[in-house]
């Protein structure tokens, strides 16, 4: 219930429903110090939204997972590779648990999910012959695009490009060019709730969800009715993305901290004046 700084296979990462805590990592505060460092990991569920991860550092979010696409957390697409080393994975939402897990599919491995003291996460196997762990996956905090909010409002991160904010198509840099990450995108064109259309990115972590309107019993087409229907809203994307994707998520406030992938991410439909599509 109190998991330090690592996380073990069948441990869980997430809240327990029955006694309302809420499992979290810390760090240490340096290599040899075991006492609590700066950085957590600790989920996080908006009134309405959907539930999500955040690393925070001395109080300020550092970190978002984005929330969980059915496959894995869109904000984390290479952990599609720790099957390699016969791990499974699982994020569950039932009337017992919020939480993350993962579980070793082989006998005989050993494997554990440890938090460093300097915000990095690693995810080790034992190796009984030479009797020591070995390093699978080290998270990339601090790269570019990484940042929780390293882009504005309306654009999104992108590692392949230059600078590496894009406003999304239908916005523009407000002065005129994105020269810097804190320029803001701002619409070309109004809204007018009648006629507008939407603009499909693919590859992308969704955006912070807070405040959006989920319904996880309809389909994207429905979705798309809704998000014409709401004159406040903003997005849509399916909340699971499994079997040719289900759910609906409706952002009706400003899209933050998105990113683009090379490989991995969904698809995010913007909703934009018909003249800018």
């Amino acid at each position: 219930d109190y998991p330090t700084d690592t996380l073990l296979p069948h441990m869980k990462l997430g809240l327990d429903l029955k006694t309302a805590n809420n499992r979290f990592l810390t760090s240490w505060k340096n290599a040899y110090d075991p006492s609590s460092g700066s950085f957590s990991y600790e989920l996080n569920i908006p009134m309405n939204g959907l539930p999500e991860f955040f690393m925070w550092r001395s109080g300020g979010p550092v970190i978002r997972s984005g929330p969980w696409d059915g496959f894995r957390f869109s904000g984390i697409p290479e952990m599609e590779n720790w099957k390699f080393i016969n791990i499974a994975y699982n994020f569950t939402e039932n009337k017992e648990d919020v939480a993350f897990t993962y579980t070793v599919t082989i006998p005989n491995v050993y494997a554990k999910l440890t938090m460093r003291f300097d915000g990095f996460f690693e995810l080790s196997t034992w190796d009984p012959e030479m009797l020591e762990w070995n390093v699978f996956w080290v998270s990339s905090t601090g790269v570019d695009c990484e940042t929780y909010m390293e882009c504005t409002a309306y654009s999104f991160c992108d590692t392949n490009t230059t600078p590496t904010c894009n406003c999304i198509q239908g916005f523009e840099p407000q002065g005129g060019t994105l020269d810097n990450i804190s320029t803001r995108c701002v619409r070309k064109t109004r809204l007018n709730c009648n006629g507008d259309g939407f603009f499909g990115l693919k590859n992308m972590k969704m955006p912070y969800t807070s405040g959006a309107i989920v319904d996880k019993r309809i389909g994207l087409k429905e979705c798309e009715e809704r998000c014409i229907e709401d004159c406040n809203c903003t997005a849509f994307a399916n909340t699971n993305i499994q079997d040719g994707g289900s759910g609906c998520v409706l952002w009706t406030s400003e899209l933050t901290d998105i990113r683009r992938y090379v490989d991995g991410g969904q698809d995010l439909y913007v909703k934009l004046a018909a003249v800018d599509l």
